[in-house]
């Protein structure tokens, strides 16, 4: 692989995981019987990157996802000017399939984690959590900027991703106990949040997420982290720049 195309696909897939780690909405494409089917959902992220959804059996794509696990996730960010095809976005394709009984409380404690507001909804017998395996991608940073990527290009490394979720627990605890002023700064100063008792939710190898009541912001790593020791250096940094800029 030539320099140039090496960079172009680190760039990509850096981006790719921090849109589908940051995404609010998506829209999911399904089909029934052969006709293509669009709705908005709202997804999160299980910690190896498979994205996550809290539906329910009313709804039309959950009908049709059982019936037909193939499916379409894509998720888009900001453009950049008034023509929306300069905005970056990722669709994944995959299988969708519930989420086994053994990891629905932690997977739908992540979800939730994205979404606090949902809480009002959450414990209706209709819903259940669904997870898509994802299998391929493609990448679009923009205009005519387009490149597909393999999922063993873009998942995360499965090591690093049991390493974090291992200390996931003990980390959260430890910034909201001891640093709840850093957890409420890195959410102003980097990630738009207005003042408030942010507190951290959750933890990946890409970022962390960070809630103020049913305020909820990304923190996106500029690289992905390895191990307790990666994160403790990214975190430790974020909270001084955060504290001198404020």
């Amino acid at each position: 692989m030539d320099v140039g195309r090496e960079e172009a696909l680190a760039g990509a897939i850096r981006e790719s995981r921090h849109l589908i780690r940051g995404a609010t909405a998506a829209s999911l494409a399904t089909s029934a019987e052969g006709q293509p089917f669009v709705s908005l959902v709202t997804p999160a992220t299980a910690p190896d990157l498979s994205p996550l959804l809290w539906i329910s059996t009313l709804s039309e794509h959950t009908r049709h996802l059982a019936a037909e696990p193939r499916c379409s996730l894509m998720v888009t960010g900001v453009a950049d000017g008034p023509n929306p095809q300069t905005a970056p976005r990722i669709t994944l394709t995959g299988l969708a399939e519930p989420v086994p009984a053994a990891e629905v409380v932690a997977l739908k404690a992540r979800w939730l984690a994205r979404h606090p507001y949902a809480a009002l909804y959450a414990e209706f017998a209709d819903f259940s959590l669904w997870r898509i395996r994802p299998q391929a991608a493609l990448y679009v940073g923009g205009f005519a900027r387009a490149l597909r990527l393999r999922l063993t290009e873009f998942a995360p490394d499965p090591v690093a991703v049991a390493a974090i979720a291992e200390a996931e627990p003990g980390i959260l605890a430890h910034m909201n106990e001891d640093h709840p002023a850093a957890c409420a700064n890195i959410a102003r100063v980097f990630c738009g949040g207005e003042a408030g008792a942010w507190r951290m939710v959750a933890l990946d190898v890409d970022g962390c997420d960070l809630t103020d009541g049913n305020r909820t912001v990304r923190f996106a790593f500029s690289e992905a982290v390895s191990d307790v020791d990666d994160v403790h250096t990214v975190l430790v940094l974020a909270a001084r720049e955060a504290r001198l800029a404020l």
